[in-house]
């Protein structure tokens, strides 16, 4: 048995207090379903309007919870179209990373999960089978959707318990490529995470292909090494303490250090990140056996990049090749051309390229360490000799396209309106302590940062650290409004040391919503807070 089998993971927070076709998706089919609503067979907790299981901890009064009638009437104006159900099972696996075999945790022992694909006005229902040794969720990485299927443990659900299953329902209004993964622990940099493509019905681009393009940062299983045991090794204490689930403690360091050192990027204006990781994948490949994308030349290929690693920005290009940017985390940009661009984690670029006539490396290179991930681009005829693990195609150092020169399509764009409520958040912590925080305060599940429907917000998040974040928002898209950003619609989006970044977006989907730092290892080290909605 793996060490990955033998713990139970902590929810550990210094709290101080072409992805290959069928890949083990069960059932996936539309049409009416005959299963139980949202939330069947949950853990025991206070029930909400329509059954769905709900926990809201104790905390301040006066705020809209995950299933009250707001929550409900925001859900109605979404519409109800055709149900497309599914159903994935966490568990226990053996994965081939291609050359290496590693024993983790994944959604139907695939790696990444099964593709889930829904169009805009779908309702998605989900069904998730628990089998692995811990309690779990899924969140929906990006999405507007109600707030009781937001999957976040003690806030907006209980974790699903080991052996157990629960059915996220909700509607997808919205087209874009999206992310689902776990929201519980450092399960995230295993193997639990899916791509989730919503399609538009109405489709303006033009493209004859689609290649899907999931970047991670892979450590579990190898030599020994557990997410959960780095997490402790960059502690002060090198001990994990409870987390707040009651889970249990969490493991002591096993494995190699995989401690990041003498790390630097240019790009993000400092240290590339906290964890020196011994592979990066590509659809699950490592770059000696890397998957490959076929076409015919002159195809104009949609690839759709979501980065899913916990500590690693990637720096992305395909060689002999310019990409044009269509999209940021699922919505429209006007289109722009670039060498390269960087994906910061749970980031999504969609981007168009004409296919020449060959083999080319899709390249993507993790910022400030060792390192590769490789897949291919193959248009020739026959066996070709695929590039070299080490291919550095000149586009890397290239044009690169930062976030916030991306222009929103007209049809996305907020308007000129005024914000109607300011608020100013300080990200804080360092290396030394690993004290990562908002405001000098690690998470805790009773913080509010109060908001209010109807209202334009504009958030400035002050990056008083020395290293860079890439900073989510549940349940929303912003803006991105400073003075130096063109206004592109994202959730997700990179802070660099000591610079500020500042968002706009509107509060019109009520309830209780994490913000939080999608570093894996900064956020259970305390990087979260919630912005509520008043009533």
């Amino acid at each position: 048995m793996s060490d990955s089998d033998m713990f139970t993971p902590s929810r550990r927070t210094l709290f101080r207090t072409s992805i290959a076709a069928g890949a083990g998706l069960l059932t996936a089919c539309s049409g009416p379903g005959s299963r139980p609503g949202p939330g069947s067979r949950p853990a025991p907790g206070r029930q909400g309007t329509g059954g769905q299981a709900t926990f809201v901890p104790a905390g301040p009064r006066g705020y809209v919870n995950p299933s009250d009638p707001e929550v409900l009437a925001a859900e109605r104006k979404r519409g109800s179209g055709p149900l497309r159900t599914y159903r994935i099972t966490a568990g226990t696996a053996t994965l081939d990373l291609g050359g290496r075999t590693v024993r983790s945790w994944a959604y139907d022992e695939a790696l990444p999960g099964p593709l889930v694909r829904a169009t805009a006005g779908d309702i998605l229902d989900i069904a998730l089978g628990n089998r692995l040794p811990a309690p779990t969720t899924l969140h929906s990485h990006g999405l507007r959707l109600r707030c009781d299927m937001d999957g976040v443990p003690g806030l907006t659900q209980h974790a699903i318990a080991s052996g157990e299953d629960f059915v996220y329902r909700f509607a997808v209004p919205h087209p874009g490529t999206y992310l689902l993964h776990s929201h519980v622990g450092m399960q995230p940099d295993r193997a639990l995470y899916a791509p989730l493509i919503v399609d538009d019905p109405r489709e303006p681009l033009s493209y004859d292909k689609e290649w899907l393009v999931v970047l991670d940062d892979w450590l579990d299983g190898v030599d020994g090494s557990t997410p959960e045991a780095v997490l402790a090794q960059l502690l002060p204490d090198g001990v994990a303490a409870p987390g707040h689930m009651g889970m249990g403690p969490g493991p002591g360091t096993t494995g190699p250090s995989r401690v990041l050192h003498d790390s630097y990027s240019r790009i993000l204006h400092g240290e590339g990140g906290n964890v020196a990781y011994p592979h990066y994948l590509v659809n699950g490949r490592l770059p000696g056996s890397p998957s490959v994308f076929r076409c015919r030349p002159g195809d104009r290929v949609r690839l759709r990049i979501i980065n899913a690693g916990s500590d690693t920005a990637f720096r992305v290009a395909l060689g002999d090749h310019e990409m044009t940017v269509t999209h940021t985390d699922g919505y429209p940009v006007r289109h722009q051309k670039t060498d390269a661009l960087l994906v910061g984690m749970a980031e999504r670029y969609d981007v168009l390229v004409t296919a020449r006539d060959g083999v080319f490396p899709l390249v993507a290179l993790p910022e400030g360490k060792k390192g590769v991930a490789l897949a291919v681009l193959h248009t020739g005829k026959g066996r070709k000799n695929l590039p070299s693990p080490e291919a550095r195609p000149d586009e890397l150092e290239g044009k690169t396209v930062p976030a916030r020169r991306l222009q929103p399509d007209d049809s996305v764009a907020l308007d000129d309106r005024e914000p109607d409520r300011e608020m100013r958040i300080k990200l804080t912590g360092g290396m030394e302590k690993y004290d990562w925080g908002f405001d000098h305060q690690p998470y805790s599940v009773k913080q509010r940062y109060p908001v209010r429907a109807g209202e334009r917000v504009r958030l400035t998040l002050i990056n008083a650290t020395d290293m860079w974040h890439p900073l989510h928002l549940h349940g929303h898209t912003f803006a991105l409004t400073g003075i130096d950003s063109a206004g592109a619609r994202k959730d997700t989006a990179v802070v660099l040391p000591h610079r500020k970044l500042v968002i706009d977006f509107d509060a019109d989907n009520p309830g209780l919503w994490m913000l939080h730092c999608h570093n894996q290892y900064h956020s259970e080290s305390g990087m979260m807070t919630v912005l509520g909605y008043r009533r």
